[in-house]
């Protein structure tokens, strides 16, 4: 302050100086002036254009850690609540949202790229394989310049794989085995500490319905938004595990060709869709 005090007074004397000295005066002290009020956060330290970078580069790394933080412990309170919820209710209506801990799409390499799919041994999913079972193999694959150079990228197995465009969308399955997809797969890595990731596949088995009528658009799509706030019930692990023992016998015999007739195996078709049902549907308690 003692600086400033000193450079007002200069100028403010009319006596002393020729007028260009004063202007002179007037433009140096505006100089020390922008300077000594540029302050770091902690001290009166004047900065350079460096140090001025590295200060707000460490307030936006202090700003993403406290954003982070901030979000996990919403999702800890909002496991928390769920919980609850199942503790007293027996069950919770959640979103997807509220179980899926990753979620993404993949990509598809140029096409005409030979270095992209010549002798290629990555997996590669397209949404017309995508089906309602278990994925052990794809049809296709790519290579590592494939990956490293288009949105196609890796994910990991027992992911809920939904499609989402065309007259695919809707349809989902899981993957048995780390691959990639194309960008037309909504690839949803389910939190184990909330929801068997096969139970999380029944339930959107089962809501295919109200997943088609989300559709939007001349090619009837679907986007990660519509998908994740697809609401479902969750009851607890051990129910959820109950549940999915059941229908995967079910589901075991409807895909065994051999179990017998046609007829019989349209019957067992028919019962697996109204146990599903039944066993996904919760009722209130009064």
């Amino acid at each position: 302050m003692n600086v400033l005090d000193n450079f007002e007074k200069i100028c403010s004397d009319l006596n002393i100086g020729l007028p260009a000295e004063i202007e002179a005066r007037q433009k140096q002290y505006e100089y020390y002036r922008d300077k000594l009020l540029t302050f770091a956060e902690t001290g009166n330290t004047i900065l350079s254009r460096a140090e001025q970078s590295r200060a707000e580069q460490s307030r936006a790394e202090q700003s993403r850690a406290e954003q982070s933080r901030a979000e996990q412990s919403r999702a800890e309170q909002s496991r928390a609540l769920i919980k609850l919820l199942q503790y007293v209710f027996g069950y919770a209506v959640v979103s997807l949202q509220d179980v899926v801990k990753n979620s993404c799409s993949g990509g598809t390499p140029k096409k005409g790229v030979s270095e992209y799919y010549e002798d290629g041994n990555i997996p590669w999913l397209r949404t017309q394989e995508v089906v309602f079972r278990d994925i052990c193999k794809t049809e296709c694959f790519i290579t590592e310049s494939a990956v490293k150079n288009s949105a196609a990228k890796w994910i990991p197995e027992n992911c809920v794989i939904v499609a989402i465009s065309g007259a695919t969308a809707g349809r989902c399955a899981i993957n048995k085995i780390p691959l990639t997809t194309n960008q037309h797969c909504l690839n949803l890595e389910v939190d184990p500490e909330m929801a068997l990731y096969r139970y999380v596949y029944y339930c959107i088995c089962a809501k295919q319905e109200e997943l088609l009528a989300k559709k939007e658009g001349a090619r009837g799509d679907l986007n990660s938004t519509r998908i994740l706030s697809l609401q479902i019930d969750l009851p607890s692990i051990e129910e959820q595990k109950r549940i999915v023992s059941i229908l995967d016998r079910f589901d075991t015999i409807c895909n065994d060709l051999t179990s017998g007739l046609p007829a019989e195996i349209e019957a067992r078709q028919k019962q697996y869709e109204f146990y599903r049902d039944k066993l996904l549907s919760f009722k209130e308690l009064n």
